[in-house]
């Protein structure tokens, strides 16, 4: 049986985490939890820490970072622990739950069917589902999308869904290799450093959400969506880069002689 590991960031959550449903989702047997304190300084690590005690003995495990890092590190930082656990599929969830357990596991599912190395949560209000969101968020979200995907150059639909999975390997590994330069768009970071890293668009999919709900709470208000347009302009002059180091560290090794001949004659 594949096994899962759900990354689950959280930051000053004591009083909005819904212990019982994280705790739901970490007794489904193919799945396990990392779920990371990023430097709180309210109760968080205490309620993280029961609900590892409610699970059995290896289902969650406790990553408290010494100092708040911001949501795009402490995911980093999840994930690469997940790898190193030897999943063999990673993702990541908003504490909130605002996309339910079972649609994290459904995503996982359709990951785990298919041959595909990321499966996105995708929220699309369409008949038959249960989105909640408001009217100011979901067309600021739509014009933010759509930068984005000519930034990737991928028919991404919502880059921000907080429900994500990834097939473990060389590409994610890649990835997740150095610090991410966002801090509210990381995932359109993220998604960029994998192409650059050899996925193509074939290896994405995108998974329609039944139910997700809009949780009261959130950091990132309506007035801080020109930071995220500052973000994407930065994210474009980063992935430049990342795919420049990306092509060099692809040369043929048989190529590598060569280049140190070039090196010893210029010396």
């Amino acid at each position: 049986m594949a096994h899962s590991t759900v990354v689950i960031p959280c930051f000053n959550e004591a009083r909005r985490l819904p212990a019982e449903r994280i705790q739901a989702l970490g007794h489904h047997p193919s799945v396990d939890l990392v779920l990371v304190d990023d430097g709180s300084t309210d109760g968080t690590s205490l309620a993280l820490e029961r609900i590892c005690r409610a699970l059995p003995l290896g289902k969650a495990r406790l990553l408290v970072l010494e100092r708040n890092c911001g949501k795009a590190e402490a995911v980093r930082r999840g994930l690469l622990a997940a790898l190193e656990m030897g999943s063999d599929f990673v993702a990541y969830l908003d504490a909130d739950l605002a996309t339910p357990g079972e649609e994290m596991l459904r995503i996982l599912g359709v990951l785990e069917s298919g041959s595909v190395h990321a499966a996105l949560g995708s929220r699309v209000a369409v008949l038959g589902t249960h989105i909640e969101r408001s009217a100011t968020r979901h067309y600021l979200g739509r014009f933010f999308a759509t930068v984005a995907s000519l930034i990737l150059h991928l028919p991404v639909y919502d880059t921000q869904c907080g429900a994500k999975a990834f097939r473990a390997g060389p590409a994610l590994a890649a990835a997740l290799s150095t610090p991410f330069h966002a801090r509210w768009a990381f995932d359109v970071e993220l998604i960029g450093r994998l192409l650059a890293a050899g996925l193509t668009a074939e290896d994405f999919i995108e998974v329609p959400l039944r139910r997700w709900v809009d949780v009261a709470g959130s950091r990132l208000r309506p007035l801080q969506f020109p930071l995220l347009g500052w973000e994407l302009f930065r994210i474009h002059l980063v992935l430049a880069r990342f795919r420049r180091n990306a092509e060099m560290a692809r040369v043929p090794k048989a190529l590598a002689p060569a280049v140190g001949d070039v090196q010893e004659d210029v010396g």
